[in-house]
């Protein structure tokens, strides 16, 4: 049980920004082209996470903590970013590998979480937790579908997004660093 709670908590964590932008996406494009591309998006995202990871086995064990100071640093390098960054720029999308790349493009922070993560993990729990993910992403894309039809909502997120998500990445950081 614990398993899941951290993997879903890592994965909103690491896809709030993601719930914005296919919020968005929902007001100007077809279903199954939202569906797809996220799917395949992030499934490039799991897929670099794991090659970085495997590519992390020379790193010794007593020093896997140390890999928390990835998402520590995007963090606090998102939270001075938001507090400098005035205007967010909207985001396009035409099709289905226009998703994907929007995914992928908005999951250098998954990558730099997912890595350190699955590093630290026995197989048989990254596995699990890959699953967790990806039924989270079905709900991402169907909560997002519901939000993109509340203009109030898709405000709020606007606000507040560009903050907390990398306020989650710190305390992410500091779980692994810590953990």
């Amino acid at each position: 049980m614990d398993q899941l709670v951290r993997a879903a908590g890592v994965f909103v964590g690491t896809n709030l920004d993601d719930l914005v932008l296919l919020t968005a996406l929902w007001l100007g494009l077809r279903g199954r082209v939202i569906w797809l591309g996220q799917y395949l998006g992030f499934t490039a995202l799991v897929a670099v996470s794991l090659v970085a990871a495997a590519g992390l086995v020379v790193v010794p064990e007593d020093y896997l903590g140390l890999l928390g100071l990835v998402p520590l640093g995007l963090g606090l390098y998102g939270l001075v970013r938001a507090w400098r960054d005035t205007e967010r720029t909207p985001v396009a999308a035409s099709g289905v590998l226009s998703v994907a790349g929007l995914t992928i493009a908005n999951g250098a922070d998954n990558i730099g979480v997912y890595t350190p993560l699955f590093r630290a993990s026995p197989p048989a729990q990254t596995a699990g937790t890959i699953a967790v993910f990806l039924v989270l992403v079905a709900v991402w894309v169907y909560g997002a579908r519901l939000l993109g039809r509340h203009p109030t909502v898709v405000r709020l997120l606007e606000r507040v997004a560009h903050w907390l998500v990398p306020a989650v990445f710190v305390v992410i950081g500091l779980v692994i660093l810590l953990g």
